[in-house]
């Protein structure tokens, strides 16, 4: 399945590629002490009583995210051993676990732009494991393409073969797509913002649970139409967690001096504002593995904080969150949320 790009990527919405997809992923249950999903059930005709009727509307924000020390991920930590902050004000936490075992949507996003010629064998071989290793019964993944256009390789299933078979029917695409420039004017190449956006809007926002973007890239993009800005607002309002696995046939990503604007800088904040990282593996297959080994154990070892904000106006701004696990210890979660009423998973 082909995401069309149109004028306005806003008018792209998930009824446009009902036609095209045979069957979209059913609802997971939503968090523990999340909201109830949505009814499908048509409203009944309102009926008049003389008495008030009292409205609750409880809104959570889920929180994963994941703790370390200069020894490694930490287990075992309770409630109380946490606190998080929304715009520096303290949030009292409902519920603390740790969710190890909780259902996970995972999306691949392959590029297969001219950069990757030499190492997409390695990142197909690479994350067909991850995906046989990491994927159980309740779990479920997706597979898209980009380069000069954004494809669906493979909808959400959690049969390994499949998607395996789809990540080795890849292939490298430096044609000029459906016409040589895109909505905004620039020329097509690597729509690597589109495909997160359309990823995370389309595929992971209706979604309740742990959800994750997997980026297998140089971080360059050309001819989005799409920014980083609208892209991390897309993961972050998916409450999804971006994992960029830098990645291309010359290898030199340097780090000592990270400007955004440029690729580094760009996934960097990508991954980072999402509660992910990035992880530079230059076109060393070795270390393509340890870097799906290093999520897949962060993915076993998160944790899940939920609370109900002080401020309670779904007002639709971003609210900035802090976290303090105790000295010596680093929180990986994501930077903020968008105060959204009606998301499933969380704001």
């Amino acid at each position: 399945m082909r995401f069309v790009r149109l004028p306005l990527l806003s008018t792209l919405t998930l009824v446009a590629l009902l036609p095209l997809c045979p069957s979209l992923k059913a609802q997971e249950a939503p968090s523990p002490g999340g909201p109830p999903p949505s009814s499908t059930a048509p409203a009944e005709t309102p009926q008049l009583h003389d008495t008030q009727t009292l409205k609750v509307n409880v809104n959570l924000v889920n929180i994963y995210f994941s703790v370390r020390d200069k020894s490694g991920f930490i287990t075992g930590l309770k409630k109380d051993d946490c606190s998080i902050f929304e715009d520096k004000e303290p949030q009292t936490l409902k519920n603390f676990t740790q969710e190890k075992n909780l259902p996970l949507t995972i999306g691949i996003l392959l590029d297969t732009s001219g950069s990757q010629t030499n190492v997409l064998p390695l990142e197909q071989q690479a994350g067909a494991r991850f995906l046989k290793e990491v994927l159980t019964k309740k779990d479920e993944a997706f597979l898209i393409s980009f380069d000069v256009n954004v494809d669906m390789l493979a909808d959400y299933t959690n049969n390994p073969r499949e998607l395996t078979r789809a990540m080795d029917k890849a292939s490298i695409n430096t044609g000029s797509g459906a016409g040589s420039v895109t909505g905004n004017g620039n020329p097509r190449g690597t729509l690597l913002f589109d495909a997160v956006y359309l990823a995370a809007n389309e595929k992971l926002r209706p979604e309740a649970g742990r959800k994750v973007l997997i980026l297998l890239t140089d971080g360059g993009d050309q001819g989005s139409q799409e920014t980083l800005k609208s892209a991390v607002e897309a993961a972050q309002k998916s409450n999804a967690i971006v994992y960029v696995i830098l990645i291309a046939d010359s290898g030199n990503f340097g780090f000592g001096n990270i400007t955004f604007g440029s690729p580094v800088g760009d996934m960097e904040k990508l991954a980072g504002d999402t509660g992910g990282r990035v992880i530079n593996v230059g076109n060393n297959g070795r270390k393509l593995e340890d870097a799906f080994d290093q999520i897949q154990d962060e993915l076993r070892t998160q944790y899940l904080a939920s609370y109900t904000p002080k401020n309670a106006a779904a007002d639709g701004k971003y609210r900035k969150l802090e976290y303090d696990c105790g000295k010596g210890r680093k929180v990986q979660a994501r930077k903020g949320y968008y105060a959204i009423a009606g998301d499933a998973d969380s704001q």
